[in-house]
């Protein structure tokens, strides 16, 4: 006969003990892989490390500029045209005065003989009309003297047949015949004096028009004659002919750029700068630059506010007396303080700003065999330090080079011992 053996009470939990054990086996798997899969294993030696310090930070920028004359005057072409002669070749110092070049212009000269021809025809017809003017004040001055010999005579005979009319001595009709006859002419006399009166201030007009379209027709041709004085082009001041762009039978618009004199008596500094600083730069800003082991300054003194390329311009003039050995064109290294030094908590510039755009970096931890993510905040900056606002103390040291290798890992471990 059978015996009835009854479970334990383990039997009875067994499997969900396994299968708990086997959940948190699973979990830490998980956990680990995780933890292995968010770091990354490196080689220290390839990086470059950088120690947070204090220190006195002082933004600038640095860039370079090109020495040019304080004074430039250009030679554009007033009048275009063919060149016909060059007097002067390029690098030679003028005169103010000398001739350089000359050009050819066929259309200017038969504009000028046009207009010399439309001056001496209004030059005739000022000259007709005061002639006939004169001719009909001397016809008048005829007609008025014959009209008063005339009104004399019948005055004469008008008085004389008065009084024999009033002795019966003539008709009536011869009387007032007479009498007729005078009246006509004095009133003739005064219709033709106001004829000649009226046609006087008619010519007169006339002529003070045709003297005012004579004059500006004189001011015209004196114009065009200064255009074709402008086709020899000369020297406006005396310097150094540095730039001349014109060849024999090359034909010149008008306004086109032909060359440049520089005085030489002083030079400035003329520089292209990124147009993020384009609200940063003032006038009177210091930059410092070195020759040789000795240190000048030049301030800005002209901004440029045109953007080019991402680019815009500004002028610095020497603060002092310039270097001896300065020469146009030559190439100057400077940088430009863009605002009072001040202490501050420094992290030097790398790579890792292009990949993170300042706002973490990755910092060695406590023994230095490994580096993790740390959020940062980074403000000014300049050749070579960022200035640290927050995230960063003193004596951290800061993974500094480029991060493009290292992915998006948290954690960094070194293969080697720092």
């Amino acid at each position: 006969m059978d015996k009835i053996i009854e479970r334990s009470a383990w039997s009875k939990y067994k499997p969900y003990t396994l299968i708990a054990g086997a959940a948190i086996v699973i979990i830490s798997a998980l956990v680990v892989g995780a933890k292995r899969n968010d770091s990354l294993k490196i080689d220290n030696r390839r990086i470059g490390i950088s120690t947070v310090e204090n220190g006195e930070f002082q933004e600038f920028i640095a860039f370079s500029g090109a020495v040019v004359p304080i004074k430039t005057y250009f030679l554009d072409a007033i009048e275009g045209g063919r060149v016909e002669s060059r007097y002067i070749e390029a690098g030679t110092y003028v005169q103010k005065g000398d001739k350089i070049i000359s050009l050819a212009n066929t259309n200017l000269l038969l504009d000028i003989m046009y207009r010399e021809a439309e001056l001496f025809q209004q030059s005739n017809n000022l000259r007709n009309t005061k002639l006939a003017m004169q001719q009909n004040r001397l016809n008048i001055q005829s007609q008025l003297l014959d009209l008063d010999y005339q009104i004399l005579q019948a005055k004469r005979i008008y008085e004389r047949n008065d009084k024999l009319a009033d002795k019966d001595m003539i008709s009536s009709e011869e009387y007032e015949s007479s009498r007729d006859d005078y009246q006509f002419l004095v009133k003739k006399r005064v219709l033709t004096l106001q004829s000649f009166e009226q046609d006087s201030i008619y010519r007169e007009v006339q002529v003070e028009q045709l003297e005012s379209g004579l004059q500006r027709m004189q001011d015209n041709m004196e114009i065009v004659k200064q255009n074709l004085d402008n086709l020899v082009i000369t020297a406006p001041v005396s310097g150094q002919l540095t730039s001349l762009n014109a060849e024999i039978g090359e034909a010149k618009v008008r306004g086109e750029r032909l060359g440049q004199i520089d005085i030489l008596d002083g030079f400035k500094v003329s520089a292209p700068v990124d147009e993020h600083f384009i609200t940063r730069v003032q006038l009177n800003q210091p930059a410092h630059f070195s020759i040789g082991s000795k240190e000048y300054t030049v301030l800005l003194n002209k901004i440029y506010p045109e953007v080019v390329n991402g680019q815009f311009r500004i002028e610095l003039g020497f603060e002092e007396i310039e270097p001896e050995d300065i020469r146009r064109g030559q190439t100057i290294h400077m940088r430009l303080e863009l605002g009072n030094s001040s202490e501050a908590i420094l992290l030097r510039r790398g790579g890792f700003y292009q990949e993170t755009g300042g706002q973490w970096v990755y910092v060695l931890d406590e023994g230095g065999q490994s580096a993790s993510k740390r959020e940062v905040k980074l403000g000014r900056q300049n050749q070579d330090y960022y200035e640290v606002l927050e995230g960063l103390e003193p004596g951290d040291q800061v993974i500094t080079s480029s991060y493009h290798q290292f992915g998006d890992y948290e954690q960094l471990f070194f293969k080697n011992e720092t």
